[in-house]
């Protein structure tokens, strides 16, 4: 499966993008040995694993529906629940935590009305937590995506989410 048909999926209809994980996994030939590579592409193709994804890769692959969730839940990179199109990271590394770290939660919690681990309804945004961005010397750190925000007080926060409209 080529790079540009996995770019494409976002404008395809649910049944096209069962035919296409179809394909997938009879390029892997339904093996348990390329479960994890199947599974990959499944949450490239629906962004994210939910459980009748999984259920459908477990029958076509031949295999337990606990065999399927149990790598799915093993592994951290694997998510059940949809991804906003952003997906904002804060640094609680110990620079960012003394520095306000839990501060840029709390705006954000009350900004977007989720918690951590939680994407808005309107599917724009996902917050999680990372251990350290490589911004200590310049925290409280935050990214949305792949833009680092350095030394954010939480009354930036607002200004900083509506760049990603």
């Amino acid at each position: 499966m080529s790079q540009s048909t996995l770019c494409e999926v976002e404008n395809m209809q649910e049944e096209e993008q069962y035919r296409l994980l179809d394909q997938v996994i009879e390029d892997y030939e339904g093996m348990e040995t390329n479960l994890v590579q199947v599974l990959h592409y499944a949450q490239s193709i629906f962004g994210y694993l939910s459980m009748a994804t999984q259920r459908y890769i477990a029958e076509k692959m031949e295999l337990p529906l606990s065999k399927v969730s149990g790598v799915v839940s093993f592994y951290s990179f694997f998510s059940t629940m949809p991804k906003g199109r952003h997906t904002i990271s804060i640094c609680l590394g110990t620079a960012c935590y003394v520095r306000g770290g839990k501060k840029i939660i709390d705006k954000l919690n009350e900004l977007l009305s989720i918690d951590v681990g939680e994407t808005t309804e309107d599917l724009r945004f996902s917050m999680e937590i990372k251990r350290c961005i490589g911004a200590c010397g310049l925290a409280p750190a935050m990214s949305i995506d792949e833009t680092v925000f350095k030394r954010v007080n939480p009354n930036r926060i607002k200004n900083i989410l509506e760049q990603y409209e």
